[in-house]
């Protein structure tokens, strides 16, 4: 099993508030200890939540699980220090010391990581929609977002070119 292969997904609590210094400090100590090879992602997952407010909508990014951190890393004595000491950290989720790692299927259901691993498509090539209300559009990839698992593609829509924020399973490469 290599080094990839055996880096899991954990959940750290962090005190109310602190999620985005928690990920920034981690993400700090990692750069600063060269551990990009084992503490591999550290995310605060964000969702878009419309807010009506004086009778205006407003797009809000809320934070899906206030108070916690996900970390996708190798756990050994090293990387367990790093990331219980961090200021802020409170604990990692699991029974007493011991930091349990999220299952495949938690990971899936979460949304955090689904099982297209990664996409041969890049910035610049042309594709096709495949499915949804764009389907059997063309256009050209704007950008990739590998944690979201989408892409953004410029689609012609009424003469117009248009952004469009598609999953990697809408769109094929064109030949």
């Amino acid at each position: 099993m290599s080094e990839q292969e055996s880096a899991r997904w954990y959940v750290v609590h962090t005190y109310s508030g602190y999620e985005n210094k928690v990920k920034a400090n981690i993400e700090k100590l990692v750069e600063n200890r060269n551990m990009h090879d084992r503490i591999q992602e550290v995310i605060v997952p964000l969702e878009d939540e419309v807010e009506i407010k004086d009778g205006k909508k407003k797009v809000v990014q809320r934070k899906v699980f206030p108070g916690y951190v996900l970390l996708k890393m190798i756990m050994d004595d090293d990387t367990w220090y790093v990331v219980r000491n961090t200021r802020g950290v409170t604990s990692f989720v699991g029974p007493g010391s011991k930091p349990v790692p999220l299952t495949e299927d938690e990971v899936y259901d979460m949304g955090i990581e689904s099982y297209v691993e990664s996409i041969d498509i890049g910035v610049g090539d042309s594709v096709s929609v495949i499915s949804g209300p764009f389907a059997e559009s063309t256009g050209i990839v704007k950008e990739v977002n590998i944690n979201k698992r989408t892409v953004v593609v410029m689609l012609s829509i009424f003469g117009r070119e248009t952004p469009v924020e598609l999953d990697f399973v809408q769109v094929r490469q064109l030949a």
